[in-house]
């Protein structure tokens, strides 16, 4: 099998014209029913089994929660006119602090659902200058709208979906 490439070690070149927008969206909004379609029929154990120390499948999807703050963070930081966006905790210390193998992976889902659906209505509501604005992303050092943290974001949703897929799929 593959090894995946680690998130870290990525990197992106965004140029994509603005009217692949709405097909990032429809990612972002296909996110939830990839979760809930992973995690059905799937026992506690699987969910929350960890292979090799690392996170579990039910850690995975809570990361994915604790990082919508961030999203929605950085369009206000667009909104705001700001020349750097607020960077990310790469210790990923909410996550890891949550302890969110002792919860049910169904509130973890709805959770995640209500709050990326507050962040594709936000990302719907902006118009095109605001879409078009650039900020410095301080991790990778490159000039991003908008439209390419919603891109960025999917990616991110993607890897962690592989992820999650692969620990279920044992």
């Amino acid at each position: 099998m593959i090894q995946q490439i680690k998130w870290i070690d990525r990197k992106f070149e965004f140029n994509q014209p603005i009217g692949m927008f709405p097909m990032t969206l429809d990612r972002l909004r296909g996110t939830v029913l990839r979760l809930h379609n992973y995690t059905a029929n799937q026992s506690k154990e699987a969910l929350t089994k960890k292979v090799d120390g690392k996170w579990s499948a039910q850690e995975h999807i809570g990361h994915l929660l604790d990082l919508e703050d961030i999203h929605e963070g950085r369009i206000d930081d667009f909104l705001a006119g700001k020349e750097t966006l607020r960077a990310a905790d790469m210790q990923n210390k909410k996550t890891t602090e949550a302890n969110y193998n002792n919860a049910d992976v169904k509130d973890i889902i709805g959770r995640f659902e209500k709050v990326r659906n507050e962040f594709i209505k936000r990302l719907e509501g902006l118009d095109e200058a605001v879409l078009n604005r650039k900020a410095l992303h301080p991790r990778l050092n490159l000039q991003m709208r908008p439209v390419d943290i919603a891109l960025f974001v999917a990616e991110h949703d993607d890897q962690h979906l592989a992820t999650i897929y692969s620990l279920l799929s044992r």
